[in-house]
């Protein structure tokens, strides 16, 4: 297969956000009380909503997720984003696909504004056609929506050629969802079990074997 559109989920996937995230989760935690010291535990929200992992972990109501998010995002935006590394051989692969004619984007559950700021600040940014995410006061949005938006902003009409790259199955159901194909990578937070699970349709083990299926 030959893609020509290729959108890429950012944490777990572009970067290893591990201890900005992990970081967040804990100090957020820490404002209800609890002290949680399960590394494995704390890197499950790798990938998903926030909310979604709140709710899932820990039980939280609607309003206490509302109120975790709000500690989450106040350590991240002070120091978790930047907490942060690029995979080996990403910029490598992404000057590669960008050489070779491809249109990259990337799709995030992260704010759409952060998701630029930790692009840019490793040097990211500009390989990238596109940055979906989540928006300031409006409604929270599925990924599956932000691949839709992409390519409709796009004027893609043949998804034939689209595919969504992600390390968990949320990125894997958001691409069946929108009509795209998709491929999970290996070297994120995300199983075998879980993205053959969740349906991807080619699994990667690296990031050198992601480049080689990107380029075809």
């Amino acid at each position: 297969m030959t893609y020509e559109r290729i959108v890429f989920d950012l944490d777990g996937t572009l970067t290893d956000p591990a201890v900005g995230i992990t970081g967040g989760v804990r100090y957020a935690l820490g404002k209800f009380g609890i002290q949680e010291e399960s590394w494995e535990k704390l890197c499950a929200f790798i990938g998903p909503p926030l909310k979604e992992s709140f709710q899932k972990f820990y039980g939280f109501t609607p309003e206490q997720i509302q109120k975790a998010t709000m500690f989450y995002r106040e350590y991240y935006g002070r120091q978790g984003k930047f907490e942060n590394k690029v995979y080996d051989g990403i910029p490598q692969m992404l000057g590669n696909l960008h050489a070779a004619g491809k249109h990259l984007y990337v799709a995030t559950y992260k704010g759409e504004g952060t998701a630029r700021e930790i692009l840019d600040y490793f040097g990211l940014a500009s390989c990238f056609d596109g940055i979906a995410g989540q928006r300031m006061g409006s409604e929270e949005l599925r990924k599956a929506q932000m691949i839709e938006e992409i390519l409709e902003q796009c004027k893609v009409s043949d998804k034939s050629r689209a595919v969504m790259v992600g390390d968990r199955r949320h990125d894997v159901e958001a691409a069946r969802e929108s009509g795209v194909h998709s491929i999970g990578v290996l070297y994120g937070y995300g199983s075998r079990e879980e993205l053959s699970g969740a349906g991807a349709e080619v699994l990667a083990a690296d990031v050198k074997e992601l480049e080689r299926v990107l380029l075809g």
